[in-house]
């Protein structure tokens, strides 16, 4: 799932993941990537080794960490492009906030699973939502899902639903459909 935040318009490339995902991908491991004009956000408390940071040091233009962990180790590397951002609590509207002061991201993709898409619907964080739809059934109780985490129980919990306005649909290769959306509640 593809989810934009926007401040407003910017020209910055900024990806926002978490270092379990990087972590399943291999970074911990791989081999040095080249440069990119991307910048990195990722939030990792214990999934990326120093290699890891290391490894996204390199790939980004900017790499910011976002950990409630004081014995990461990004706290350990040395890169210029390295920057963390400490929080006792997980907080992603204070993260988010620092990240537009300062570092001026002003439009942030996040490329993650159902947990962390969570956190931010629960905090009303997104704009927009890209969904591309693969002609595949997949199912099961333990099956993840585009938001995961802990259900609405009460009435008083309907504020944190995800109202969406379907903006497009775009029949893609292969019978891929994207759908994209403004979030409006």
């Amino acid at each position: 799932m593809w989810i934009s935040y926007e401040i407003e318009q910017s020209t910055d490339l900024w990806s926002f993941n978490t270092g379990r995902v990087q972590a399943k991908m291999g970074v911990n491991t791989a081999d040095m990537p080249d440069k990119t004009p991307v910048s990195f956000v990722l939030l990792d408390n214990r999934h990326l080794n120093e290699h890891g940071v290391r490894y996204f040091c390199a790939k980004s233009k900017q790499f910011v960490l976002i950990t409630t962990n004081r014995n990461h180790p990004a706290f350990r590397a040395k890169a210029k492009n390295l920057h963390i951002i400490f929080q006792e609590k997980l907080s992603l509207t204070a993260a988010l906030m620092i990240l537009k002061e300062q570092f001026g991201c002003d439009r942030l993709t996040i490329q993650s699973g159902g947990t962390v898409n969570a956190l931010f619907l629960r905090e009303k964080l997104f704009d927009f939502v890209d969904i591309v739809v693969a002609p595949v059934l997949i199912g099961g109780k333990d099956t993840a899902t585009l938001i995961d985490g802990r259900s609405l129980q009460a009435k008083d919990e309907l504020n944190q639903l995800g109202v969406l306005r379907l903006m497009e649909a775009v029949p893609l290769q292969d019978s891929y459909l994207r759908l994209r959306y403004q979030v409006i509640g």
